[in-house]
């Protein structure tokens, strides 16, 4: 088959595209919205499904979006319908059957669709024949509360569908009644073996493709493929000016608090802290309290300000004391070319090639030393650590190794579906 005819068999190919929110929310929509125009780029036709909301981007699909969800500030009649569709959404069922009869796509990728959308989505596509690929952002196909985190740290007691657990430590908002509902979830799809539908999993991580297969999954049908970025839009930058940074949701299981601690004593370097979220006011209360004068927060940034933020920085620092999968924002750190810091736990240290930058996870003396560490390089160790990271990403999350690897899959579903 020559280019042309190539190109031309892509354009006859429809994805069905599917998120539960269509802005950029958090990294799951960085990825999905990266993936909708690779592939718009390489001729796809592409079909979005998500829910309505006033800060979705323009799509002529909306009509076939589900209605807004808000979990806040419901009363309690619309907490127990709410409730419902988190375990079973009728409502996205009929949405996407219709979607499905007008638009005939000839293979469904999903992203996050829980709770908004939830899996029963998933029959109304399989009925169909059509090819379910689906890219897992977190833990939530074996953990209820999808961090394996709770009060007392990383928690893996649902091992062996023990979802129960959940509602014992209280791992969803520390209640007993948020735990009940996605426990309730878990086990109703669990009946329906809901994700038996699914024909592929991708992980963007090693760590979440080992942990799954360890948790029961089918080996062959879990792929990994890494989060990428389009490398071009990432200029490189190995200068510094005399701070470092986080950037990233504001909250308890990103390791804020401890990084504001390790930090407070390092008086030599500022640290910024950039992004929102529920601890920002625990944040601003502990810095005034303590009297901390070297850490700045400087807001919920995006685009080019907060491009140039971590740019110019010395190194960034990602302290999480959850199991992260890919995170983003340490894949476009080192694409400009940035040291960073991590905690020693989940994906992260499958990026973090040079093993004196990873701290022990929840350990704050760990943290500062490998702070101390860095802030005492010299100007050309850091830019060696830079070029380094650069070359990794240029090497391991472009667009187009991501692109061989993705439609290597997609011809794999498409042909088993056929027949072939």
């Amino acid at each position: 088959m020559d280019k042309v005819e190539y190109v031309e068999k892509i354009k006859e190919m429809k994805v069905l595209l599917i998120n539960k929110y269509y802005y950029i929310k958090g990294g799951a929509e960085v990825c999905f919205f990266s993936l909708k125009n690779l592939l718009e780029k390489k001729h796809y036709n592409i079909v979005p499904f998500s829910m309505k909301d006033s800060r979705n981007f323009y799509t002529e699909y909306n009509e076939y979006f589900v209605n807004n969800i808000d979990y806040n500030n419901l009363n309690l009649f619309k907490k127990i319908i709410a409730a419902i569709k988190i375990i079973y959404n009728f409502e996205a069922k009929r949405k996407i059957s219709k979607l499905i009869k007008d638009t005939k796509p000839d293979i469904a990728h999903i992203h996050n669709f829980y709770h908004q959308l939830s899996p029963s989505i998933l029959n109304p596509i399989k009925k169909k024949n059509i090819p379910i690929i689906f890219t897992v952002h977190d833990l939530k196909v074996i953990c209820p509360n999808y961090q394996m985190l709770n009060s007392n740290g990383i928690c893996e007691k649902c091992r062996g569908k023990k979802f129960y657990n959940c509602i014992r430590y209280k791992c969803v908002k520390n209640s007993r009644i948020n735990s009940l509902v996605v426990v309730f979830e878990a086990y109703i799809h669990e009946i329906l073996k809901s994700y038996n539908l699914v024909d592929i999993f991708i992980t963007p991580s090693r760590f979440l493709r080992d942990k799954l297969i360890e948790y029961g999954f089918e080996k062959d049908k879990v792929r990994y493929i890494p989060n990428f970025v389009n490398v071009y839009e990432y200029v490189p930058y190995y200068g510094f000016d005399n701070y470092y940074i986080y950037f990233g949701r504001l909250s308890y299981e990103k390791g804020i608090m401890n990084l504001i601690q390790a930090a407070k004593n390092i008086n030599k370097i500022p640290l910024l802290i950039v992004g929102s979220g529920p601890v920002l006011n625990e944040i601003r209360r502990y810095i005034e309290q303590e009297n901390i004068k070297n850490i700045y927060l400087k807001g919920f940034k995006t685009g080019e300000e907060l491009k140039n933020l971590i740019s110019k920085s010395k190194f960034v620092v990602m302290p999480s004391i959850c199991y992260e999968n890919n995170p983003m924002s340490v894949i476009e750190s080192m694409a400009y070319g940035k040291a960073v810091i991590g905690s020693n736990i989940g994906g992260i240290p499958e990026l973090i090639n040079n093993k004196e930058l990873l701290f022990n996870y929840n350990d704050i003396s760990s943290l500062e030393e490998k702070i101390n560490y860095m802030i005492n390089l010299t100007r050309e160790d850091i830019e060696k650590i830079g070029k380094d990271n650069r070359k990794y990403i240029e090497d391991n999350c472009s667009e187009e190794i991501h692109y061989e690897k993705l439609s290597k899959i997609y011809d794999e579903v498409r042909n088993k579906s056929k027949g072939q």
